[in-house]
């Protein structure tokens, strides 16, 4: 007996640049982690304090960006008091701090509209100096810009105005630009 079904011959799977494909190794390296983090802390999506955990964690001139010190070790329990289930409460819901709308792009999968707004931004920060390419103090500074983020709700638990830290950021950003 003949299979009447026509054989369809097999068809490569579309290939959507991820978010990643337009920042520095050193970013893409952020995003990676940010990905990492939220499939071990059981989350839906990537979102925007994932992306601000790994950052701190990677770059550091994200580090210097705070004001000393303990401002960082603040923030930084507070992510972590979060991936170990405590504190701050998102599992299982979608972050979308209405920054854009949202429209479903296949290379978005996995990113909250907040995240992908954030990134967004950083790329149109780095291209408004000539660069092609964003760096760790675009994203820090954009994420920090979004004031209804999880990343500025981190900030701001942690006792960090997130407005001048976006600004800080963007200076900082300028400043290493220009020394190459």
């Amino acid at each position: 007996m003949q299979n009447r079904t026509p054989r369809i011959p097999e068809q490569p799977a579309p290939n959507h640049p991820g978010p990643d494909a337009r920042f520095t190794d050193e970013q893409a390296a952020v995003l990676t982690g940010a990905r990492r983090r939220a499939l071990r802390d059981g989350d839906r999506q990537i979102d925007t304090a994932h992306l601000l955990h790994s950052l701190i964690e990677t770059d550091p001139d994200v580090r210097e960006a705070f004001d000393g010190g303990p401002q960082l070790a603040r923030v930084l329990g507070y992510l972590v008091q979060r991936s170990i289930g405590y504190g701050l409460r998102w599992q299982g819901s979608v972050e979308d701090s209405g920054a854009v709308p949202v429209v479903r792009d296949p290379a978005a999968d996995g990113w909250s509209p907040s995240a992908l707004a954030a990134m967004d931004d950083a790329l149109y920060r780095a291209a408004s100096r000539g660069e092609d390419r964003a760096r760790g103090l675009d994203l820090l500074a954009a994420l920090a810009a979004d004031a209804e983020s999880r990343a500025v709700e981190v900030l701001t638990r942690g006792g960090v105005d997130a407005r001048w830290l976006a600004d800080r950021a963007t200076v900082l950003a300028t400043e290493g630009a220009r020394r190459g």
